[in-house]
């Protein structure tokens, strides 16, 4: 009988025990943060014209020690209903940060209606010119096809801002083969032969939970005879099929690239080139442009220069879809929202989904919240028109045949 009353509390206990161990783990196993908005019951996005959107972008936001405001400014000009963004915060940055960041996205009300914005759950640290910033858009791409449906991902930084409006992207976008990558790439590696195909470097990142400066090895390596290397830009845009491939290919080159480039300096300015041109598959699918502004100097430094308002004129004649970089709070992206986004502090870009105002009266329009009724309208504008003009030039078959030289 003692037996008896002994093995019920005990089987109970056990019980409670189980129950607590397995939703830890399902907690712990979640790739998103607990943070994620989740989609009110409540809530129909369904337009008045039955309309969807014909594509939908997947960001990755990466951010540091002191970017928060950047970061927040730069969500509200990219935010879309119809796009997913994944924001993360290097692991070296502050706790408070970290919070109020978290804060941020889940008190956000359109965020909290739609649940497209995500936070990096366990994040990365990231070294910078080290294989760790390859690493941390890899997770986000893995994280981003198991969770939502797209067609491109793109990946930015908090000192990055659009110089069109999310309308204007998917209407430009929408008119494209679903195949094609933008990566500016280059096989005329000049000083980089040298300086990054041979070194060996390691990042710490990979093995420490400190952060600390990249190390070399005194002995160097030969160049590689079985691939091609290439160069290029770190910002892409990448089809959703070559993100699968790149996490679940069914040949080994991206595997052996990956390996490759682990102790090579400023990957993320190779990987994706010397894997897209290297493959029989995907080399006739690259357009040669990260749609993106950037000023460097003459010779180029580490680092390009920051912008301010006498590069504006520049960066609108180039016709690209994003700037960098933007120091915070800079007087040339109040001249951004204003002229080119149609956008007012603490407001979203001007989009059919949140348009409230008058047409003929843009500056006294509104886009702060969600019309449920809009979901599915497009109001692309003059940034769209400027995209196309570049995209017909890069886009046409003649000049994707020429790339991968």
């Amino acid at each position: 009988m003692g037996i008896k009353k002994f093995m019920i509390p005990f089987i109970l206990a056990s019980s409670i025990i189980f129950c607590v161990i397995i939703i830890v783990t399902l907690l712990l196993t979640n790739p998103i943060s607990k943070f994620q908005p989740v989609v009110k019951p409540t809530l129909t996005l369904q337009s008045t014209t039955n309309t969807q959107y014909p594509v939908a972008f997947a960001y990755l936001i990466s951010s540091s020690k002191g970017d928060l405001e950047k970061l927040k400014r730069v969500l509200f000009a990219l935010y879309h209903p119809n796009n997913y963004y994944l924001l993360h915060m290097d692991q070296g940055a502050p706790k408070a940060e970290h919070f109020e960041l978290a804060k941020f996205v889940s008190e956000e009300p359109v965020f909290s209606q739609i649940g497209n914005v995500w936070i990096v759950g366990k994040p990365n640290l990231v070294t910078y010119r080290g294989p760790t910033m390859l690493a941390t858009t890899l997770h986000a791409m893995s994280l981003l096809l198991r969770s939502c449906k797209w067609d491109w991902f793109i990946n930015l930084s908090a000192s990055d801002y659009p110089l069109i409006t999310q309308d204007d992207l998917i209407h430009s976008f929408s008119k494209l083969p679903k195949h094609l990558n933008f990566i500016q790439h280059s096989s005329r590696l000049g000083w980089k032969l040298n300086k990054r195909g041979k070194p060996i470097m390691i990042d710490p990142g990979l093995y420490s939970l400190n952060k600390s400066e990249i190390w070399w090895v005194i002995k160097q390596r030969s160049l590689p005879t079985s691939f091609k290397l290439y160069t290029g830009s770190a910002w892409t845009i990448l089809s959703r099929s070559f993100a699968e491939y790149c996490i679940i290919g069914w040949d080994n080159l991206p595997r052996t690239l990956l390996l490759y480039y682990t102790n090579f300096v400023s990957s993320p300015e190779g990987y994706f080139q010397t894997l897209v041109c290297n493959s029989e598959y995907y080399k006739n699918t690259v357009v040669n442009h990260d749609l993106h502004f950037i000023a460097w100097d003459n010779p180029p430094k580490q680092h390009p220069k920051s912008l301010g308002i006498k590069y504006f004129k520049k960066m609108i004649q180039r016709n690209v879809t994003f700037a960098r970089k933007f120091k915070q709070d800079d007087p040339v992206l109040d001249k951004i929202d204003r002229e080119l986004l149609r956008r007012k502090h603490g407001e979203f870009s001007y989009g059919g989904w949140c348009f409230e105002g008058n047409e003929e009266k843009p500056a006294r329009s509104t886009c702060s919240s969600l019309k449920s009724e809009n979901f599915g309208v497009l109001k692309p504008g003059p940034g769209s028109i400027r995209l196309d003009s570049l995209l017909t030039d890069f886009c046409s078959v003649r000049s994707i045949r020429r790339q991968c030289r």
